[in-house]
């Protein structure tokens, strides 16, 4: 989808205001010149840039609408994770004014446009398929007056967990991702700053995937591990994706659960076990993704097979045998890697951040997390290191802003 018009507008304007402050820094014949070769250099470039060439850009996702963006939109390739603490001054009022700005200024930086009062506004031309996701905490619903979800609470303590304050809960959440790390950078700062009077930063999560082009559209994610990550999701755009996904409660009606678990993946012990044995610990073939009992990455797994000893194929202690169960609960998975700086003799510190999306986070994540922490042998090279669940409230029309189903 290419850009707004008023991006077109935004972007000959801040060239003509660049020359000419060019102009009058620099005195005399030879400024002029300067511009001159500007401009003309700028007419050449357009001149030979071949017109049907899209720019990635240039590419916007719808803000207003049934759903927040970011839920169902295609992955980008960065993403970071914003949650905040709220003052204790603010009330429901507050919360109010909270959101009409930030639904403000997320819709103008998503559609390319510069936010209402932005420093740099030449950084907001490019949105790049830019998303910005608001979800509720606890706190924040209680504040607002308003009753929450069951499931809007810590969730249960698992086996498995070294959770850590600095990566767990908050009041509100951002979700700001794009196809580029500048966009992504400057939207947050634009956000930032419309919240500061209302709320401080708790911590931040900075995510990645694969950059823009490097895979064919619709190519499921690979983690650090080099597994692929997302496999059995519902499709969006389908009556499953929606069952799966979207609630239909309250002044959630239209939002969804999202769960946020940071998970530390040693991959210095990792490189230590062979092939087959990281095949099993998955349940897949890391090759291309297939099920061991299958060929390509989307055949269904077959639990009942056997090996010629009488073992399963696919191990009882596998990854997708236990993240599957009956069946019964399912999730939508929207997850990012990290990598941050190593210490000491480690190669490196990294991991995923794990994303989901359920209508119901008792309901479906819950049980899946349970029989994941009581057996299964990816838990050898994984820890749950932060945690964190928010209700994502429902999107809204024009004139409208994110939460106002729960604040008006």
């Amino acid at each position: 989808m290419s850009a707004p018009s008023e991006g077109a507008r935004s972007r000959r304007s801040g060239s003509t205001r660049r020359q000419f402050l060019l102009g009058g820094a620099v005195a005399g014949v030879g400024a002029v010149a300067a511009v001159g070769v500007d401009l003309a250099l700028n007419r050449a470039d357009a001149d030979q840039a071949p017109a049907s060439t899209p720019m990635n850009g240039e590419q916007t996702v719808p803000f207003f609408g049934d759903h927040q963006a970011g839920i169902d939109t295609a992955a980008q390739a960065h993403g970071l994770f914003v949650a905040l603490d709220l003052h204790d001054d603010v009330d429901r009022d507050g919360l109010a004014r909270l959101m009409g700005l930030l639904t403000d200024d997320a819709a103008r930086l998503t559609q390319g446009r510069a936010a209402l009062a932005d420093s740099e506004p030449e950084l907001a031309l490019a949105p790049a398929r830019l998303t910005v996701t608001f979800g509720f905490g606890p706190n924040f619903v209680a504040r607002a007056g308003g009753v929450g979800p069951s499931w809007l609470a810590t969730l249960p303590a698992f086996g498995v967990d070294r959770l850590q304050a600095e990566f767990s809960d908050g009041d509100l959440l951002l979700q700001i991702a794009a196809d580029d790390p500048l966009t992504v950078a400057h939207a947050t700062r634009m956000l930032l700053k419309d919240a500061r009077g209302f709320a401080d930063v708790r911590w931040t999560q900075q995510g990645f995937r694969r950059a823009y082009g490097t895979e064919r559209p619709g190519t499921t994610m690979r983690n650090l591990f080099g597994q692929v990550d997302g496999t059995t999701n519902p499709e969006p755009g389908t009556a499953d994706f929606d069952e799966v996904v979207w609630s239909a409660d309250g002044w959630l009606a239209g939002g969804t659960g999202m769960v946020l678990r940071r998970i530390h993946m040693d991959l210095d012990k990792w490189d230590r076990l062979d092939r087959s044995g990281r095949d099993a610990s998955v349940g897949r073939t890391l090759a291309n993704g297939a099920p061991l009992t299958g060929a390509e990455e989307f055949d269904e797994p077959d639990f009942e097979a056997k090996t010629s000893l009488g073992f399963p194929v696919i191990p009882q202690f596998a990854h997708i045998r236990r993240a599957r169960g009956d069946g019964a609960e399912r999730i939508f998975r929207r997850g990012y890697n990290y990598d941050e700086r190593p210490s000491g003799a480690s190669v490196s510190e990294s991991g995923l951040l794990f994303v989901s999306f359920q209508a119901d986070v008792d309901a479906q994540f819950v049980p899946m997390q349970r029989r994941l922490d009581e057996l299964d042998l990816l838990n050898e090279w994984t820890v749950p290191i932060g945690s964190a669940v928010f209700a994502i409230p429902p999107g809204c029309a024009e004139g409208g802003f994110i939460g106002e189903t729960l604040l008006t």
